[in-house]
């Protein structure tokens, strides 16, 4: 994987190096050609992300169904970018010796406990959705965002989240970014600061990558 700026971060080929992937062995399923699995210590937790090597494994339960919500478009503009599993890693990687970086599981709590992707963090879309106080508690005390005196809010040292939610058809994540009565956008987050996991644990499952959670 080739060096590349994406959104104001260089991607530095991560999943290509052979100090974070293990060397490929015949009939292995790969992340990409050259890595079979990517080493990630977040938020307290120890990680590996790998796909399930096993040729029999079915799409997981939670996501094995067609009858979903509405399709979400694949730009959600206003500046927001969108990102596949590759760069959601890249990230996870870039996340371990950059704390400004945020890998977020914008689900409800249940579904976070059910299953998600390892070394994500839960912070609800509902938090955004009727209530200043949940909404401003979590840009102050998880997004790095500062209340002034004044009341205003200072973005200066607000974190870059990545978010994600159950899949193309789920609006959670979209939801917190921009369409929440207190979204991040309509409260002045700066949408370059916002990374879209589109896929969400649809993609994921499907691709048979790494899940953690009473359901796994």
């Amino acid at each position: 994987m080739q060096n590349q700026w994406i959104g104001g971060f260089l991607l530095v080929g991560v999943l290509s190096s052979p100090v974070m992937a293990e060397s490929h062995s015949g009939g292995a399923v790969m992340i990409t050609g050259s890595t079979r699995s990517v080493n990630v210590s977040l938020y307290g937790e120890e990680c590996t992300i790998e796909r399930n090597q096993s040729k029999n494994n079915p799409v997981h339960g939670m996501y094995n169904t067609t009858n979903r919500g509405k399709i979400q478009p694949i730009n959600l503009g206003h500046g927001i970018q969108t990102i596949g599993e590759l760069e959601l890693i890249d990230l996870m990687k870039q996340a371990e010796s950059d704390s400004s970086i945020l890998i977020v599981d914008t689900r409800t709590p249940g579904w976070h406990a059910n299953l998600r992707i390892p070394c994500s963090i839960n912070v609800p879309f509902t938090d955004f959705a009727e209530n200043y106080d949940d909404a401003l508690f979590q840009l102050t005390e998880t997004f790095g965002v500062v209340e002034r005196d004044n009341g205003k809010l200072d973005f200066s040292n607000a974190k870059t989240i990545v978010g994600y939610c159950n899949g193309y058809w789920c609006g959670q994540t979209p939801g917190m970014y921009m369409r929440a009565k207190y979204s991040l956008l309509n409260l002045g987050y700066p949408a370059e600061k916002l990374k879209y996991y589109r896929g969400g644990m649809q993609a994921w499952t499907s691709l048979g990558l790494t899940v953690i959670g009473s359901q796994q």
